[in-house]
């Protein structure tokens, strides 16, 4: 008896060593892909990311471009909020423009990942349309050079902020 009593300990022994193993390997298993399930989703939203803020840099110097054309026509109105600021309104040439720079802040504001991103668009967005109010009262060669430094520096900023959401090095020294 005492032989098959240690045969079935053994039986047991292996029978327990074995599930053992085999929960821990599932256990294993089941934590590397969820590893890269997460590092496959953090790269989409990523390239989503980059995509979004491309186009509203894209959407940003259009609109700034549109701006600057001689051709332009621009008008201003006082803001409603803001009774000393002026609101740009564009020709039907001119309206897309602002449309796109709309629909590319809103894209931007659904898939941003944190909150200085959108801060530094919309600071953006405010120095573009504060050139846009200062251009419908004189010509575009005529633009006070600080308004251009306050918009460029509203993008470096924006950049800065993006691209640390991002992952990427300061682009700036």
């Amino acid at each position: 008896m005492s032989g098959g009593a240690v045969s079935l300990i053994q039986v047991c022994v292996t029978a327990t060593t074995t599930m053992l193993a085999v929960l821990i390997g599932g256990w294993l298993t089941v934590r590397a892909q969820d590893r890269l399930w997460r590092r496959d989703q953090e790269r989409q939203w990523r390239d989503i990311r980059l995509g979004a803020y491309t186009d509203f840099l894209g959407a940003v110097r259009e609109y700034v471009a549109f701006t600057l054309n001689p051709a332009a026509r621009i008008t201003a109105v006082p803001r409603p909020r803001d009774p000393g600021e002026l609101m740009p309104f564009f020709d039907d040439a001119g309206s897309r423009y602002r449309e796109r720079l709309e629909s590319t802040k809103t894209a931007l504001r659904l898939v941003a990942g944190q909150p200085d991103v959108v801060n530094g668009s919309s600071a953006l967005v405010r120095q573009a349309r504060l050139l846009a109010a200062t251009r419908a009262d004189s010509a575009a060669e005529a633009l006070p050079a600080d308004r251009f430094d306050a918009l460029w520096e509203a993008e470096r900023r924006f950049i800065e902020v993006a691209r640390a959401e991002l992952g990427l090095p300061s682009a700036f020294t």
